[in-house]
């Protein structure tokens, strides 16, 4: 089994990051996972793409991720900039208008809003991954949690673990009704 992400957002909302959690996360779960971004000019604002692949076996494909089995936006100002394929399992959003208003069939969260909250900036990174877990079931929220702190420490970790959290919770009540 191959699971494949691919992540959308601009330069400074930690979307190379998120992909690395991502990863680490499914490392911590014994799984293989690689991720790797793709990007134009370095600079904040910048539309980036990060990838991410998790597995049961060993993964030998380094190719951009064209056919995923999940988007997750993280600026929802690049919907008409992204390629969704069909046979898309699962689209996560950040936004705080419905999917419906968007025109795109996924699930939204504010997740900027959410890091705004508990990081005090709106990088919406964390949130995201704890939408992830509840939207798809591939890692545990723990394993996040655990990925993050790896990452990062002290306060700004339990920061960002609060964020993705709250984004869990809400999205999981969500998925559920």
């Amino acid at each position: 089994m191959e699971y494949q992400i691919r992540i959308h957002g601009r330069g400074g909302q930690g979307v190379v990051t998120a992909a690395e959690l991502l990863s680490v996360a499914a490392f911590l779960e014994g799984r293989h996972a690689q991720a790797f971004p793709t990007f134009g000019s370095e600079r904040t604002g910048a539309p980036v793409v990060s990838f991410c692949r998790i597995s049961d076996r060993p993964i030998r494909s380094r190719e951009p991720i064209t056919e995923p089995d999940a988007l997750i936006i993280q600026d929802a100002t690049l919907l008409g900039q992204i390629d969704v394929p069909a046979g898309l399992r699962h689209m996560l959003v950040n936004s705080t208008k419905d999917a419906r208003e968007l025109g795109v069939a996924g699930v939204t969260i504010p997740a900027s809003a959410i890091a705004l909250r508990h990081v005090g900036r709106p990088v919406p990174n964390a949130a995201l991954l704890g939408g992830f877990c509840a939207l798809t079931g591939m890692l545990s929220l723990e394993s996040v949690h655990a990925a993050i702190r790896a990452t990062f420490s002290g306060p700004v970790a339990e920061a960002n673990i609060a964020a993705a959290d709250e984004a869990y919770s809400d999205l999981r009540e969500a998925v559920r009704a």
